[in-house]
């Protein structure tokens, strides 16, 4: 799923309106315009973006008389967090590591040959593999460095004692 579709999406009131609405269950156009008092057409066009940034499904039902409706539906269920500080701005939405995975496993199964982008996207993962255990064997050194500090021992990187004076 597109993080930044998904942001310019949830960033619309009627939208957020829109999925309060199906979060109870499926509903169809003139349903959500009648509840949320907005017109037809701009529904449909609420709906529309919604559903190309992947938080709605939709299907037709039959009904007794005239033609099938078309019911919209929550697709699947979506997190993400926004973190803001001074100096960073980040959004994060769990299991975004593995979106670009999502979308060549997507095109596979449209038969598209995915195989060397798969290679390429396995490359990655390996290369950020190694350097997340590089980051958990330093954050582990310096909290055994602080532990062996807080009990006044000779501190010890890589086999030698380090410089630091003693009381």
């Amino acid at each position: 799923m597109d993080l930044e579709l998904l942001l310019d999406v949830m960033g619309c009131k009627t939208r957020r309106n829109i999925l309060d609405l199906l979060r109870d269950e499926p509903r169809f156009v003139s349903q959500i315009s009648r509840e949320l008092e907005i017109g037809q057409k701009a529904i449909i066009e609420h709906l529309r973006a919604m559903e190309e940034a992947g938080l709605l499904s939709s299907n037709f039902q039959k009904i007794e008389r005239g033609r099938p409706r078309k019911y919209y539906d929550i697709s699947h269920d979506v997190e993400f967090q926004i973190f803001i500080s001074q100096g960073t701005i980040r959004v994060k939405s769990p299991g975004h590591e593995f979106q670009e995975l999502q979308l060549l496993e997507e095109r596979a199964r449209l038969g598209e040959d995915v195989s060397s982008e798969l290679e390429n996207l396995i490359g990655d993962y390996d290369e950020a593999k190694k350097h997340a255990e590089i980051l958990l064997k330093q954050v582990d050194e310096r909290k055994r460095a602080l532990k062996i500090r807080s009990l006044n021992l000779p501190v010890m990187f890589n086999g030698e004692e380090s410089q630091d004076e003693k009381p």
